[in-house]
């Protein structure tokens, strides 16, 4: 099955709840409604309540309790709020996918976006651009075993759907990998061209022309959650580190906890905290 035919079934593709149609509008949009998002949001109590629950949440920290939606999109800014409707319709869309441990997948996206948006924090990139690039990179992986999960079994016990190595083989085996998928579904729900561009390109990113920073920050994130999804050992994290990747970026890996100590770097290098530490909170958004 090509890219074309496995997107091209009606039936299979995901139905996005209308609150968050509406949010990926506003991607485009220059004059958003605050209060037009926040009326929408009202309406739904489910995600009313998610929003509530995120914003006195420990990832935030806030002062006082939040009590309303318009307080919290206050409190929050649009753009997280936007990310947890993004997840929200997401876990929602996806909530059938054969061969998937979901639980497992949806943490691996929430590490991502975290892990990612604390890399380009460092470097002064867009983090909330990054961080919405991270939740929506793998999901590819879920269109495909929707869309051909008799094609995806034997892939699968070749090698799991999170491990290094992934799109490779199902460039060589497609003719596409999950990337490609990824920003396809974007452009179907029509989110912005630089966002589509570097979804493609995060499995690969040193092959893509023009070289895409993001796009990287993405893949190095995706790398660390992976390491604790799969439950890697030290010697498996420092293996399978992408050095390259890490030096087209122009970061240490001395980031990395293992890689600090190995090199008896750990007292004056800065390693990104525990993964459980970067979410604590934003469960919310998995649920």
């Amino acid at each position: 099955m090509d890219l074309k035919s496995l997107l091209d079934q009606p039936g299979k593709l995901p139905t996005i709840p209308k609150v968050t149609q509406h949010l990926i509008e506003s991607f485009s949009s220059e004059d958003v409604s605050i209060d037009e998002i926040a009326r929408q949001l009202a309406a739904d109590p489910v995600l009313s309540a998610k929003l509530l629950r995120l914003a006195n949440s420990a990832y935030f920290n806030f002062s006082r309790a939040i009590g309303t939606i318009e307080e919290a999109l206050k409190m929050l800014g649009f753009v997280m709020a936007r990310n947890l409707v993004l997840s929200h319709g997401l876990v929602l869309a996806f909530r059938n996918t054969p061969g998937i441990n979901l639980k497992q997948f949806w943490h691996y996206n929430l590490y991502t976006a975290c892990a990612s948006r604390w890399l380009a924090a460092l470097a002064g990139a867009n983090t909330d651009f990054i961080f919405t690039l991270g939740l929506m990179h793998g999901l590819g992986q879920l269109q495909m075993h929707v869309a051909m999960p008799s094609i995806m079994v034997p892939l699968d016990r070749q090698t799991h759907v999170l491990q290094t190595g992934r799109a490779e083989l199902e460039k060589e085996t497609l003719g596409f990998h999950f990337g490609d998928v990824s920003a396809e579904l974007a452009r179907i729900w029509n989110f912005p061209l630089p966002l589509i561009d570097a979804l493609r390109d995060i499995p690969q990113p040193l092959t893509a022309e023009p070289f895409s920073p993001a796009a990287a920050w993405v893949h190095l994130g995706a790398w660390r959650a992976r390491t604790e999804v799969l439950g890697m050992s030290e010697q498996e994290v420092v293996a399978s580190y992408p050095f390259s990747v890490g030096k087209r970026l122009g970061i240490e890996p001395t980031w990395v906890a293992a890689i600090a100590a190995q090199n008896g770097d750990m007292t004056r290098a800065h390693v990104m905290p525990a993964l459980s530490e970067l979410t604590q909170g934003l469960e919310a958004m998995l649920t």
